[in-house]
C-alpha cells in the first residue's frame, strides 16, 4: 500500500469514529419519551388489566424492540412491519415448537430462535427481538407457557401495537425524526 492510501483510510477511520461518537441531546431525549412511555404503557395495561397474570404481559423482547424502534428510528428493522410482524412470527413459531418439543430444551430454544429468523427473512419483516420472542416462548414460565397460542395475541401482538403508537407519536414530535420511513405509509397514516 502507498502512504496516500493509508492517510486516505485513516482519514476515513477518524470520521467514521468521530461521526459516531456525536452525542444529539435531543435524539437521546426523543429516544428516552419514546421507550419510557412505550413501556409504561404495556406495563400499565398489566397493571390494571391483567395484573392476575404475573407479568406476562410485559416480555424482555419488548425491551430489545424499544432500543430499535425509539433509537434507530431509521433502521430497516425498527420500521413497523419488521415490528408487528416480526414479533407475531416469532411468537408462533415459539409457541408451536413448544407444543412439538415440550421437554428437549437444548433442541426446542435453538430451534424456535433459527426458525423465526428464517421465517422472519422469508416474510421480510426481520427483527431481531423477534428471535428472543420465540426464545421465551420456549422457556418462559409456566403461566406464559400455558397461555399457548394466546402468547401470540396477547402479549406479542397487543404489546407490539403499543410500542408502535407510542411510536408513531413520540418520534415524530421531533423535526429530526421520520417514523415510520416508508412515504407511501406516511402518507396512509397522514403523517407530515
Amino acid at each position: 500500500m502507498n502512504l496516500k492510501k493509508i492517510k486516505r483510510n485513516v482519514r476515513i477511520t477518524r470520521y467514521v469514529v468521530y461521526r459516531e461518537t456525536l452525542v444529539d441531546y435531543k435524539e437521546m431525549f426523543w429516544s428516552f419519551v419514546g421507550a419510557f412511555f412505550g413501556i409504561a404503557s404495556i406495563a400499565f395495561v398489566q397493571s390494571f388489566f391483567v395484573e392476575h397474570v404475573d407479568s406476562v404481559f410485559l416480555i424482555g423482547s419488548f425491551g430489545a424492540s424499544s432500543v430499535l424502534i425509539y433509537g434507530a428510528v431509521h433502521s430497516p428493522l425498527a420500521q413497523p412491519r419488521n415490528l408487528v410482524v416480526g414479533h407475531v412470527i416469532s411468537a408462533i413459531i415459539g409457541v408451536t415448537v413448544f407444543k412439538i418439543v415440550p421437554d428437549i430444551l437444548w433442541i426446542s430454544a435453538p430451534l424456535a430462535v433459527a426458525s423465526s429468523i428464517v421465517c422472519m427473512q422469508l416474510a421480510k419483516s426481520l427483527h431481531p427481538p423477534g428471535g428472543a420472542t420465540a426464545l421465551i416462548a420456549v422457556i418462559g414460565s409456566e403461566k406464559l407457557q400455558s397461555l399457548g397460542y394466546w402468547y401470540v395475541l396477547s402479549p406479542v401482538f397487543s404489546g407490539a401495537i403499543i410500542l408502535l403508537l407510542v411510536a408513531l407519536i413520540c418520534n415524530n414530535f421531533s423535526t429530526n425524526r421520520t417514523y415510520p420511513t416508508s412515504k407511501r405509509l406516511r402518507k396512509i397514516l397522514r403523517l407530515p
